[in-house]
């Protein structure tokens, strides 16, 4: 194998080794910030569900978790890169003796993105079904927050309702009181009336007697006709 391709390999796998160290590093902090955003999420559960104040924590970490999968799709799509460089160069290797080996450690690469890649996808996969289930109990909080709001107009609705119906109720025995009242002194009036036209008639009664004579005598003679 001729140095200049000897190096050509060496840098390869110099590139390979630092990215997949990179990669290392993004991963486990990838792991930790999904890992803080389900406890932080299991916590805000917890809260009083009249709280429905988003919290800025959980914000900036959605922000990161995006900022973080870019960068390592990223130094996944060129760790894929210089793989694929060393596969080219196993193949184009002019010493065959040579190709065993090289092949041994273009696998272990290839079996390392393979784990990241891995890795990657499950942690994403698992930080989003959290967040989901959180936008989710977040909803739930919310229509049981109106549920209640609206319960509670409803019930002041109910309660006004119910005094109008009682101020109408009274206003209809006030009513029917006052038309009693009314029908009785009106029955009084009637018959007070029918007994001063009684009296009435029997003083023209009187008044006629007085003032006739008796035809037979000068003095004159009171006729009773009562």
């Amino acid at each position: 194998m001729a140095a200049g391709t000897s190096n050509y390999w060496e840098d390869l796998r110099k590139q390979a080794r630092q990215l997949e160290n990179e990669l290392d590093l993004k991963l486990v902090s990838f792991s930790k910030l999904c890992t803080s955003y389900s406890h932080s999420s299991a916590r805000d559960g917890r809260r009083d569900s009249s709280d429905t104040t988003p919290l800025l924590n959980g914000s900036n970490q959605d922000r990161m978790f995006e900022t973080m999968a870019i960068e390592i799709e990223q130094l996944l799509a060129r760790l894929t890169g210089v793989n694929d460089k060393m596969a080219e160069y196993t193949n184009s290797a002019g010493v065959p003796s040579l190709n065993a080996a090289l092949m041994h450690t273009l696998q272990r690469h290839r079996d390392i993105l393979q784990d990241y890649t891995h890795e990657f996808h499950k942690t994403k996969a698992n930080f989003m079904a959290v967040r989901e289930r959180e936008n989710l109990m977040g909803s739930v909080r919310k229509d049981i927050e109106s549920y209640k709001s609206g319960s509670g107009v409803n019930n002041r609705r109910t309660e006004l309702f119910l005094k109008e119906h009682d101020h109408l109720r009274n206003s209809d025995r006030l009513i029917e009181e006052t038309i009693s009242i009314a029908m009785a002194t009106k029955e009084n009036m009637t018959s007070q009336r029918g007994m001063l036209k009684s009296i009435q008639s029997k003083m023209n009664t009187l008044a006629k007697a007085f003032s006739k004579y008796d035809l037979n005598n000068d003095s004159p003679k009171i006729v009773f006709l009562l």
